[in-house]
């Protein structure tokens, strides 16, 4: 398999080759011929072979063969790059290069030549991807190096592996892409795809050559089939924010440069282009927490006003950097081509307001550097005020004497008591920055300055001088008198720029305190440590979270290969097709019910038919059809309770019956009936259980009224039954029943073990007697005579179920069921 690698490499070239007839042999010079050279031959071959002086057939395909070799040759890129590969063609195929894509596996010609990656035979790949090597790097110096100088300067990554003819192929424009972005901060790095197959599958390489350009740590996918200078240099103007440098002109110059309530100064850029040039992008990028750039195109109509306004040249590139002050830049430079490093140090040297705001980390090293040398100490006057337009005339004041306090702004003014602060030395001056703390934003910050002893009892409006002696801890003063404006300053002129006019004495006293340490090294009294101050223009929660989505879509697009696609496609296909036929489902069965209704059909069930559906508690009538299925044939367990009713009754004991039995309604062991005793049937057969359940035979006459009430308990299989009646509550203790011959009354005898004696009893029917002091018969108590409402019938009926099933009631053993009367 190895050798027939080769010969398919060596295929490549023959036919790479073949294709091409040599230019210089064309022209008739050496490779090694001049540009002069080639172009006098140009001449000299186009005054032979011209086809208005030459009449021979051949002059034009010659002369047009002379030509295309004197556009090659003239080209100093298409020249090296003919001279490399053999390539004519400046837009290489930048894709398509199936064979070289599994550049993770291992070398085919390791086995064959022994060499590995980087020995053995290379054709010629180790002269033209001599400068890949140069700028490679490996995994962990993109984890711990690159990565995080992403955030400060742009990367372009181009991955790269051995015998890769399209690398071969792009490897000279890959140098001019150099040449022209290293200059303008750009950073630049390749990587060998196969040595560092871990970082090409985290960022989602699949094939080389392959382009990345990284931004925040964010990879970015060079997406176009072919690679020239035109389309890598559009991709990485793309990358930019549009916002990054803004558009100006006549009408929104004046709002540019009054938000610098941003913490950012404004730089205005002139120039003559239509396009922002990609290293004013850069330059905006690197400074973007610092400065907000815009762009002034000269030579139009809307830009006349702005350009004469400050006296900006016509024929060459300004850079103005503006601070507080709108009317006069703060720094100026001019020239025919702005260099990137001309503006990085211009911007650089203006990066801050005249009296920013401590609004971040990063802002308060820029201004408190540490500086471990007491002779020479950097100090920071701050100034604590709170985010109200209350304040806005003491940060004015402040503003207007650091302005003054500048070597460049000092200016002798009869109207200030302390003129003998502008002679002192100015040696010191630039080691002084002045700034201002919102305090409420700020408040670990000034928690830290208001622990220490000594400290203002109220810190709005007080100025601390600070020094920074090592990263974490300062050492600080509190100046003496709070920045206020005097007693007698009512009459003094308080516009903006003469606000300073009525902090006549609280600046003396900050002039004194700066000027003694400067000129002393007199010693900070108070030291304390000092955590990070928050970042007050970091972005907000929900547009972190839009950015981080945003990243992971294009990190899942980049990661989905034509195969992955089409699963994909696939089922969302598929999803639509099973959601389309959904809808389409719904449609017809509204359609169907919208024609039942005009035909009449109610398509809505009744409330009746509503209940019906909802869980029931089934109650059978017992008689001769009912009878085997009720109580011959119930299973073992298997008990059935029935109620004794007639028409009258049952509407009012039925409810009553049913709220009863409704907790047992999902006992499958029970069943539930009722008996009307109008029928001579059940009369019947009523009777005689009840003589199966006596130990002798008697002779019973029952009224069927005042069987109303009753309910009997069966037990199919072990033949016995249990009786409730309102009239003859349960004893719970052990008794048997009697019927007295002839009159039809049951009486209760109980059973003791000392003597055999009757006792008041009841009688589930009739009462029974017994006699009073006078030695009469009086009914203990006559069931028949007392009142008792139906209503009342079943009110202890629930408390007898529940001994029921405990096994407490009384049970009556028969030997047999008897049959249906008239079956």
């Amino acid at each position: 398999m190895n050798f027939l690698a080769i010969c398919i490499y060596l295929n490549l070239f023959i036919v790479s080759f073949a294709r091409i007839r040599d230019p210089y042999s064309i022209l008739g010079v050496d490779k090694h011929a001049t540009t002069k050279e080639i172009k006098n031959a140009y001449k000299q071959l186009v005054k032979e072979w011209h086809p208005d002086k030459n009449p021979s057939p051949e002059a034009q395909s010659k002369f047009i063969e002379i030509s295309e070799a004197h556009k090659l040759l003239s080209d100093p890129e298409r020249r090296s790059l003919y001279d490399k590969t053999g390539q004519t063609d400046d837009q290489p195929n930048f894709r398509n290069h199936d064979e070289f894509s599994a550049f993770h596996n291992q070398d085919p010609f390791a086995s064959f030549f022994g060499g590995g990656a980087h020995h053995g035979f290379r054709f010629k790949f180790a002269e033209t991807m001599k400068i890949y090597h140069e700028q490679s790097i490996n995994f962990k110096t993109y984890e711990n190096v690159i990565s995080g100088r992403s955030r400060q300067q742009p990367y372009l990554l181009l991955f790269y592996s051995d015998f890769c003819m399209a690398c071969s192929h792009i490897e000279p424009i890959w140098q001019k892409l150099v040449e022209e972005l290293q200059p303008i901060n750009f950073g630049i790095a390749t990587v060998h795809a196969g040595r560092e197959a871990e970082l090409a599958r985290k960022i989602g390489v699949t094939t080389v050559p392959y382009l990345i350009m990284l931004m925040d740590a964010h990879p970015y996918h060079y997406r176009e089939p072919s690679l020239s200078m035109a389309s890598s240099l559009e991709f990485i103007r793309g990358r930019f924010s549009q916002k990054l440098v803004q558009r100006l002109d006549d009408s929104n110059i004046d709002a540019f440069l009054g938000g610098w309530m941003d913490n950012r100064v404004r730089v205005v850029i002139f120039g003559h282009l239509d396009v922002i040039r990609l290293r004013y992008l850069t330059v905006a990028w690197e400074f973007r927490q610092r400065a907000l750039i815009g762009y002034v195109q000269i030579g139009l109509r809307s830009t006349e006003a702005v350009v004469s306004r400050y006296a900006v040249s016509t024929k060459v590139d300004t850079l103005l950097v503006f601070r507080e002050d709108a009317s006069t830049p703060a720094a100026s430079v001019a020239m025919a081509d702005l260099p990137y490093a001309t503006m990085r140090d211009v911007i650089s040297t203006h990066q801050f307001l005249m009296l920013p705001r401590l609004s971040s980390q990063s802002v308060f090293e820029g201004l408190c550097p540490v500086s471990v040398s007491r002779t020479r100490r950097h100090f920071c006057a701050v100034l604590f005020t709170e985010n109200s337009a209350r304040d806005d005339e003491a940060r004015a004041a402040l503003r207007q004497y650091a302005l003054e306090r500048q070597p460049s702004h000092a200016t002798h003014d009869s109207r200030r008591p302390d003129h003998h602060s502008q002679r002192a030395d100015t040696r010191y001056r630039h080691l002084v920055n002045y700034a201002y703390i919102f305090q409420e934003k700020q408040a670990h910050f000034v928690n830290a300055l208001v622990g220490v002893s000594a400290s203002p009892s109220e810190v709005h409006q007080h100025v601390a001088i600070l020094w920074r002696s090592d990263s974490r801890r300062i050492k600080f003063t509190w100046v003496p008198k709070s920045w206020q404006p005097d007693d007698d300053s009512d009459n003094v002129h308080s516009s903006p720029e003469h606000a300073y006019l009525r902090y006549n004495t609280s600046s003396s006293v900050l002039t004194a305190s700066i000027e003694r340490l400067l000129t002393t090294d007199a010693a900070l009294p108070y030291e304390t440590e000092l955590q990070e101050l928050f970042d007050e223009h970091a972005n907000g929660i929900l547009w972190r979270i839009l950015t981080r989505l945003s990243h992971w879509h294009e990190a899942l697009w980049q990661s989905l290969s034509k195969d992955d696609l089409y699963v994909v496609f696939s089922m969302m296909a598929t999803v639509v097709l099973i959601v389309g036929i959904g809808f389409l489902m719904h449609y017809k069965v509204k359609k169907e019910e919208e024609y039942l209704a005009s035909k009449g059909v109610d398509l809505n069930p009744s409330s009746s038919n509503c209940a019906s559906k909802s869980p029931q508690l089934p109650i059978h009538e017992l008689r001769g059809e009912t009878y085997n299925g009720m109580v011959r044939l119930l299973k073992p367990g298997c008990r059935t309770i029935v109620l004794l009713c007639d028409s009258h009754t049952k509407p009012k004991l039925m409810p009553m019956f049913y709220k009863s039995c409704w907790p047992y309604r999902r006992n499958k062991t029970l069943m539930f009936g009722f008996m009307n005793m109008e029928r001579h049937s059940a009369m019947e057969w009523y009777k005689r259980i009840l003589l199966l359940g006596l130990p002798e035979p008697r002779d019973l006459k029952i009224n069927p009224k005042n069987t109303i009430g009753t309910v009997i308990a069966l037990n199919g299989h072990r033949k016995y039954y249990c009786l409730y009646h309102a009239k003859h509550p349960e004893d719970t203790r052990k008794t048997d029943y009697l019927y007295a011959e002839g009159d039809g009354q049951l009486r209760r005898r109980r059973q003791d073990s000392d003597s055999e004696s009757e006792t008041s009893g009841s009688d589930v029917e009739v009462g029974n007697k017994k006699k009073d002091a006078m030695g009469t018969n009086k009914p203990l108590l006559n069931y028949y005579s007392s009142v008792l409402f139906e209503e009342q019938l079943l009110e202890g009926f629930s408390n007898w179920l529940d001994r029921l099933f405990e096994g407490s009631t009384h049970r009556y053993a028969i030997n047999y069921w008897p049959d249906w009367p008239g079956k």
